[in-house]
């Protein structure tokens, strides 16, 4: 089976934002669509909505004139679901409720015919539950569009237990057609990509929680140094605090309340008060007019200490030489330490982050004056590096370190001091969480990377971050995390067995 023909008609259940996104996706290649809704008119405002968006996006150059037209021409409401009985897809995309679902294929099934295919855009249902009652479960799998479906390119093709394999192949040859980038993906809770980003939100909330940092400032150590498009708090703004919590308390409960997947506390309360983010006018961020722009919480400058020492040539202290040599700015190069030192600054002790605490770290050095710096997805351009000292830290010690930090030219952003500190400990997660995820079959390798390039605007997948920092180091921050903080940082099976045998996690 291929890719379904143009000529076919393709229906549309649920004309809210995701449906009428994906009825757009279907007449923009060619098929007549029919949209429906159990909600008197709202296909027929669904659809005004999208032909006025086709014929904007043709006004200004991004839409060529004759495809948005026809595209407006090929869409038309469904007022009854009897009306769909001669189309050849049906993509359901109505509330998040198994039950609901479970009744509209139900009722689906008595009306199309038999070749038709049935897709769900269910993000965290199971397909195998959704199509149980059916009596033809073979002809059902998901097809999970991104918000928003015309411009997001991942699909995901969703394989429930009863998913006959040539329907996967048609839905994703038909995702294809579309112009998207269909992934395949077994039928666990979250799929791919809201199982594998759980720890995205989770640990940034958790930091939160813990009062290591505020909103503003997590948010731009994720982008200025982590190298992500947006930080959780603003990213969960937008999509919804209520959407987000709803989602991560399904996985939670679906993988029965382990503990990496615990819901926030925090989170609940912003839903709890009505906090849902942009949609209602605050969530983490205040988006009300002439509410101020968040602004991070970033160290005063600090003059550079004279005696300055890198050491080693590990990926940072490589970027701290090469930024302070490009300004000018004098030091010593010594080699590699054994204590994992990459900097000193006056008596200022740099390391690198490896999941214990800076306090805990001081200790072990027994140097008071250690204080850590975070993972930076290119230490050579981040225009910002995250600083955290241990509590015996003596305050010159603190300033030293920020202006050496400065002189290479890091805006630096002081935080409470944490294991794991904030970068490191949400790429670790999400190192592990991709891992596990590959392990138990629920895609491959090279689909997973692919998935949360594409599907959450990643800079990395996180199995190619593994790669780059080591499985290892992700290894060790993880069991001094867990150490610390408890199971939910135990590594896999998988990141165990990479480490034991010094393979890539895209081997396993």
């Amino acid at each position: 089976m291929t890719a379904l023909d143009p000529s076919i008609p393709v229906a549309v259940v649920g004309a809210g934002t995701m449906g009428a996104g994906i009825a757009q996706v279907a007449a923009l290649a060619g098929h007549p669509v029919r949209l429906h809704d159990t909600r008197p008119g709202a296909a027929a405002q669904a659809i005004a909505g999208i032909r006025d968006g086709l014929r904007a996006l043709a006004a200004k150059g991004r839409l060529d004139a004759g495809p948005a037209e026809a595209a407006a021409r090929a869409l038309s409401a469904a007022d009854d679901l009897a009306d769909l009985a001669g189309c050849g897809l049906v993509i359901e995309a109505i509330v998040e409720r198994l039950d609901t679902k479970a009744a509209l294929f139900g009722a689906l099934e008595a009306i199309v015919a038999p070749g038709c295919l049935l897709a769900t855009n269910t993000s965290s249902i199971p397909v195998t539950a959704i199509g149980a009652g059916l009596r033809h479960p073979g002809r059902l799998g998901g097809l999970h569009f991104f918000n928003p479906a015309p411009r997001m390119p991942l699909v995901e093709v969703v394989s429930g237990l009863d998913t006959d394999p040539a329907t996967a192949r048609a839905l994703a040859d038909t995702a294809a057609a579309w112009g998207k980038t269909p992934v395949s993906a077994r039928s666990t809770p979250g799929f791919i990509v809201n199982r594998v980003a759980r720890p995205f939100y989770a640990e940034g909330l958790r930091l939160l929680q813990e009062r290591v940092l505020d909103p503003a400032t997590l948010d731009h150590i994720m982008r200025a140094c982590g190298g992500f498009r947006m930080g959780p708090c603003e990213l969960t703004d937008l999509i919804g605090q209520d959407v987000n919590a709803a989602v991560s308390h399904s996985v939670w409960t679906a993988f029965h309340h382990a503990p990496r997947f615990e819901p926030s506390l925090l989170q609940q309360e912003l839903v709890d008060g009505g906090r849902l983010g942009r949609k209602s006018g605050r969530g983490f961020h205040d988006y009300r007019p002439g509410a101020p722009a968040p602004v991070p919480r970033l160290a005063a400058p600090q003059p550079c200490p004279a005696a300055l020492t890198i050491h080693g040539e590990s990926p940072l202290a490589r970027a701290l030489a090469g930024r302070l040599r490009a300004r000018g700015v004098a030091f010593e190069a010594a080699p590699a330490a054994r204590d994992g030192r990459v900097a000193r600054a006056g008596d200022a002790v740099l390391c690198l982050t490896d999941g214990r605490s800076a306090t805990e770290r001081a200790r072990d050095l027994d140097q008071p004056a250690t204080l850590l710096l975070d993972l930076a997805l290119d230490p050579m351009t981040a225009a910002c590096l995250p600083l955290a000292a241990a509590r015996q830290c003596p305050e010159q010690a603190r300033r030293d370190a920020t202006g050496l930090l400065q002189a290479a030219g890091f805006e630096v952003a002081p935080i409470r001091d944490a294991p794991g500190m904030v970068v490191m400990r949400t790429v670790a997660m999400l190192i592990n969480e991709a891992a596990d995820t590959v392990h138990q079959g629920v895609c491959g390798a090279a689909d997973l990377d692919l998935a949360m390039r594409l599907g959450v605007n990643y800079p990395l997948g996180p199995l190619d971050w593994c790669d780059r920092i080591g499985a290892g180091t992700i290894g060790a921050v993880l069991n001094h995390l867990r150490r610390s903080d408890g199971e939910r940082y135990r590594p896999c099976a998988a990141l165990q067995s990479a480490i034991h045998s010094g393979t890539s996690l895209h081997d396993a």
